[in-house]
């Protein structure tokens, strides 16, 4: 069935797509325009009416978008993260909503390729091959160092207890991945989202991102079987290598990325149809107007340095994983990816805010209509843009090249090391 089109709908603009091609015109990528033109085509009526993206959600699902980093031999299609964050700049672009609801299902996927035994890949792969759906429960409103959610054995069953925020993608997962306590350690634990005693709260309040069900999981008695219980954490072990920390933010930086498209392709498709320049009385042509163009020359260029950024970040990424798949990593290996991926995110970032902002002089005041929303791109840049510390990381940048520091703690990236359960 297809989507209904309204005077909602994001429009298709000429020449933005054949542009677009300069960046990528993949086989996937064109597989997936249709999809994410449907998704394009809702987004600012879910916007305005705070309709959850179930049917988007699901649209990714039957095109097999959820699958594609899971290896061919379980049922996937075995994409490299250079292909697959190209794609996710495309969603992000359709609805910046979507790649954050399916950030931790494909954190999941890497965790596995890093880290999963032959019999937990089996599993899950196979599951996530089949459709399934991962969704997290890890954060919580207090410090980040505490971990409330308790699992506890009576009678030789095992349960959960305890309450989680920022869970995201929750509300339109099947299963949901659960960091929680045993007594002596951190353990990680899948439950189904379905399984009694499981509350999914869609309470997010944040002023953007407002569809990506990040609110809170509540666990009362959550009954839990031994074998979901998948991984448990040595808090005094030192840093963990791994692309993790990369993937999570190379996820955002493409995703805000998206938003830089998103915002040049309003910009020119609400030029193209004006038949008045701001500041000029009477009938005149903003797309010949000298200013107006270079409006969305600097539109255009942004687009382009966000989005060559992050391919050129999913390279990096990308390269480090056959080096690791070649045995030749070492911790340094790690850090200096991390090194990479908080560059660029300092820089997609501002360009990404400046963008959702010079969106607004082509426009002038009509361009300030609840009809169009178009401040949500401003509005979920910087929530994405919020949901790590930034500025800190700039710093630390500085810490390493200054005095060659690689282990400021103000990277993020001092994780403690994970053993199979």
């Amino acid at each position: 069935m297809s989507a209904p089109i309204s005077h909602d709908a994001a429009p298709h603009v000429a020449g933005i797509a054949d542009a677009a091609q300069l960046f990528d015109d993949s086989p996937l990528t064109r597989r997936f325009a249709p999809v994410f033109e449907r998704i394009a085509q809702g987004a600012v009526h879910r916007e305005r009416h705070r309709e959850l993206a179930y049917a988007p959600v699901e649209w990714l699902r039957e095109a097999g978008y959820t699958k594609l980093r899971v290896p061919v031999e379980y049922g996937g299609e075995g994409v490299s993260l250079s292909e697959f964050l190209a794609l996710v700049t495309r969603l992000g672009e359709a609805d910046s909503n979507l790649p954050q609801i399916l950030r931790v299902h494909g954190g999941f996927i890497e965790s596995l390729l890093e880290y999963g035994d032959d019999a937990l890949r089996e599993r899950w792969f196979t599951r996530i091959a089949q459709g399934q759906i991962i969704g997290g429960a890890v954060a919580e409103r207090t410090a980040v160092t505490s971990n409330s959610v308790r699992l506890t054995q009576s009678g030789g069953a095992w349960h959960l207890d305890g309450e989680k925020y920022y869970t995201t993608g929750t509300l339109y997962a099947d299963w949901v991945d659960v960091a929680a306590h045993d007594g002596q350690s951190d353990v990680r634990v899948l439950v189904r989202t379905d399984a009694p005693g499981l509350e999914r709260i869609d309470d997010w309040d944040g002023f953007g991102q407002r569809l990506t069900g990040s609110g809170t999981a509540r666990f009362t008695h959550v009954p839990v079987t031994a074998e979901n219980i998948y991984r448990r954490y040595d808090a005094s072990a030192p840093r963990r290598n791994s692309v993790l920390t990369s993937y999570y933010q190379a996820l955002h930086v493409a995703n805000l990325a998206g938003i830089s498209r998103a915002a040049l392709r309003d910009a020119v498709a609400f030029t193209r149809g004006k038949t008045r320049t701001f500041g000029i009385p009477g009938e005149s042509s903003p797309r010949d107007n000298p200013l107006v163009q270079r409006v969305i020359g600097r539109l255009a260029s942004l687009a382009y340095s966000t989005q060559s950024i992050t391919a050129s970040l999913a390279r990096a990424i990308d390269d480090v994983v056959v080096t690791r798949q070649q045995g030749r990593t070492t911790e340094e290996t790690y850090f200096r990816l991390d090194i990479q991926t908080f560059q660029a995110q300092q820089i997609v970032i501002e360009q990404t805010l400046q963008a959702a902002t010079l969106l607004f002089e082509a426009g002038g005041a009509s361009a300030t209509s609840e009809t169009r929303r178009f401040d949500r791109y401003w509005r979920n840049a910087r929530v994405l843009a919020s949901h790590n510390p930034a500025i800190i990381r700039e710093a630390a940048i500085g810490d390493f090249y200054l005095n060659g520091n690689p282990h400021n703690e103000r990277f993020g990236v001092a994780r403690t090391a994970a053993v199979a359960a």
